[in-house]
């Protein structure tokens, strides 16, 4: 039996003791920094006591509490899943393992197993990905693509961009050879959204496209997600309009 993962309530109730770090020998000023958000972040205590495995499970919670875009029986596919937070919520939703709801988590990281979850460990940019994907589904297609992956940041604001959009568009290669129509595809972009090519692509691949940034993100963080819904097809032929 899958466990229903809560979207709400962090950081509420009781007040937390903010937890200081003095910069220890041998720790970047940065790492520092870091740990210190993470031990005062409440998402990150919240994820502990749900026993989830990253806070980033809230933001896919809180995106579908809203649109709805997860609903039992469904195939799913989660590109970049480890260490499985989103794989948790994905299981929970579609109620993984009854009847014909199938989830497959793929990463190239090694990642622990998950009670009704198939875990691929697989490069989404290598030839023959999508078939793989496709032969994990049981041959059949799925009705949501999500995506949470993102490439190390160089530091280089242009570069770390250009990195991000290219595995957006991995990530649409795979969704528009996997993906039944109707479909939804959702996927992290950064610094403003996903850019007017692959936008531009993206309107061509399905109904409606949007952007949403759930709470769980940080303020400071650049990131934000783009939902496209309404997948008009395998690689979809332009349309006019936008």
């Amino acid at each position: 039996m899958v466990k229903e993962i809560k979207s709400g309530g962090a950081g509420k109730g009781s007040r937390r003791l903010a937890v200081k770090l003095r910069t220890a020998k041998g720790r970047k000023i940065a790492s520092t920094r870091w740990l210190q958000r993470q031990l005062n972040d409440p998402y990150v205590a919240e994820a502990k006591s749900q026993g989830l495995r990253s806070r980033a499970a809230f933001k896919l919670s809180e995106i579908d509490d809203k649109s709805h875009i997860l609903k039992p029986g469904m195939r799913v596919v989660d590109l970049g899943a480890a260490p499985g937070g989103w794989s948790q919520v994905v299981a929970a939703r579609v109620r993984s393992g009854e009847g014909g709801a199938n989830v497959v988590a793929v990463d190239l990281a090694a990642m622990e197993p998950i009670a009704s979850v198939e875990v691929l460990a697989l490069d989404v940019t290598a030839p023959g990905a999508a078939e793989g994907i496709k032969a994990a589904l049981g041959g059949g297609l799925a009705q949501v693509v999500l995506s949470d992956m993102a490439a190390p940041a160089t530091g280089h604001r242009s570069t770390d961009h250009l990195r991000v959009v290219a595995l957006v568009e991995a990530a649409l290669d795979i969704a528009e050879d996997v993906l039944a129509p109707g479909g939804t595809f959702l996927a992290k972009v950064f610094q403003g959204g996903a850019g007017q090519e692959l936008g531009s692509r993206l309107k061509r691949a399905f109904a409606k496209v949007q952007h949403v940034k759930p709470k769980a993100s940080r303020a400071e963080s650049p990131e934000t997600y783009v939902l496209a819904t309404g997948f008009r097809g395998s690689r979809a032929e332009p349309f006019e309009g936008s």
